[in-house]
C-alpha cells in the first residue's frame, strides 16, 4: 500500500477511515491498531529504528513531519531547520509506513490559539534552563498529535531523554491513554549520535563534536557520580581546547523520571546527559547508567 499523505485534519480522519482504524482497537495477534513516530523531518537511520520499533507493535504505523514553531527561541534554527518532504517520504515509504501526516503551521495552530501545555519545574531545568519554553512548546505539539492522530502507542527516541521523560509525565499526569515506548540512540561508527542537525557541521567541526559521545563513554566505565561526571568533564575540557572549540553548556547526571541531580548515595538508573555547541551548531547526547555504589 502507498503511503496516505494528510496535511489536514479531514484528510487525516479519511486517511484513519481507510485504514478502518478505530481508536484504542487492538489488531491482529493482539498488537495494537496504530503507532505514531513524530518527527521534524530531515529523517535519518534514527528515525528509521524508531520506525521499525513502532511497526513491530502495530498493525499500521503514522509518522508526523513537522517542524514546530513554538518550540524554538528567539535565535535559534526554526529558520534554516532542513526541510526535505520528498525524501523523507521515501524513508516512510521504504520502512512501511501506512500514514504521514504534515500540516501546515495554520493548521496545527489555527488563528485565536490560547491554551497551551506548561512543562512546570521539570522543564525549566538541564535542558529547560538553556532553552526557556522549549518543552513547553514540545509537549503542546505531542499532545496535539495524540488528539488528532489518536495512536495506541508513540515511539520516541532515548536520544531526546528529557523531552522523552516530560511526555511520559505528561500522559501519567493528564491521564492519557497513549503507551510511551522509547528507542535506543542510534550512532554513526565513530560513535556521534544522529541527529538531523548534524548536517550542519563542517569536517572539522565534526571532529570536535566526536568529544560528546566519548565523554559520555568515558563517564559510563566509572562508577560513582563523582568519578562519571570527573571522567566525562576531563574529556570535554580537552575538546574545548580544540580548533573548533567545544563550547559547554552543561554535563549533568541526573534521575531518569526527574532530571534532577543525583546524590553520591543515588542507586538505579541515571542518565549522564550533555549539550554543547561547536560552531553555531549545538548538539545533545545522553547515556543511561545502572549506579550500584563503589
Amino acid at each position: 500500500m502507498d503511503v496516505i499523505v494528510a496535511r489536514t485534519r479531514d484528510e487525516l480522519a479519511e486517511a484513519r477511515a481507510r485504514l478502518g482504524l478505530t481508536a484504542g482497537g487492538a489488531g491482529a495477534a493482539g498488537r495494537r491498531s496504530l503507532a505514531l513516530v513524530p518527527t521534524m523531518g530531515a529523517l535519518h537511520e534514527g528515525h528509521r529504528s524508531l520506525m521499525r520499533i513502532a511497526r513491530e507493535r502495530a498493525e499500521h504505523v503514522a509518522v508526523s513531519i513537522f517542524v514546530n514553531p513554538l518550540q524554538f527561541g528567539p535565535n535559534e534554527d526554526y529558520d534554516r531547520y532542513p526541510r526535505t518532504f520528498d525524501a523523507d517520504l521515501e524513508v516512510c515509504a521504504a520502512e512501511g509506513v501506512s500514514i504521514v501526516f504534515a500540516p501546515s503551521v495554520e493548521e496545527m495552530y489555527p488563528p485565536g490559539r490560547q491554551v497551551s501545555v506548561s512543562a512546570g519545574r521539570m522543564g525549566s531545568i538541564v535542558e529547560g534552563e538553556f532553552r526557556p519554553g522549549h518543552f513547553d512548546g514540545v509537549l503542546t505539539v505531542v499532545l496535539k498529535l495524540f488528539n488528532l492522530v489518536r495512536p495506541d502507542i508513540a515511539v520516541f527516541g532515548q536520544k531526546d531523554a528529557q523531552q522523552l521523560a516530560l511526555i511520559r509525565r505528561m500522559v501519567a499526569d493528564l491521564d492519557v491513554g497513549i503507551e510511551i515506548v522509547a528507542g535506543p540512540t542510534v550512532r554513526e561508527p565513530d560513535g556521534l549520535a544522529l541527529s538531523s542537525r548534524n548536517r550542519y557541521l563542517s569536517p572539522e567541526e565534526r571532529t570536535t563534536a566526536l568529544a560528546l559521545s566519548r565523554a559520555l563513554f568515558a563517564g559510563a566505565r566509572h562508577r560513582t557520580p563523582k568519578e562519571i561526571l570527573g571522567a566525562a568533564r576531563a574529556v570535554l575540557d580537552e575538546a574545548a581546547q580544540a580548533d573548533p572549540p567545544l563550547v559547554l553548556d552543561y554535563l549533568v547526571l541526573v534521575d531518569l523520571a526527574t532530571f534532577t541531580e543525583v546524590s553520591e548515595e543515588h542507586r538505579g538508573e541515571a542518565v549522564l546527559a550533555v549539550a554543547a555547541r561547536v560552531g553555531t551548531t549545538r548538539l545533545i547526547d545522553n547515556v543511561v547508567l545502572t549506579l550500584t555504589g563503589p
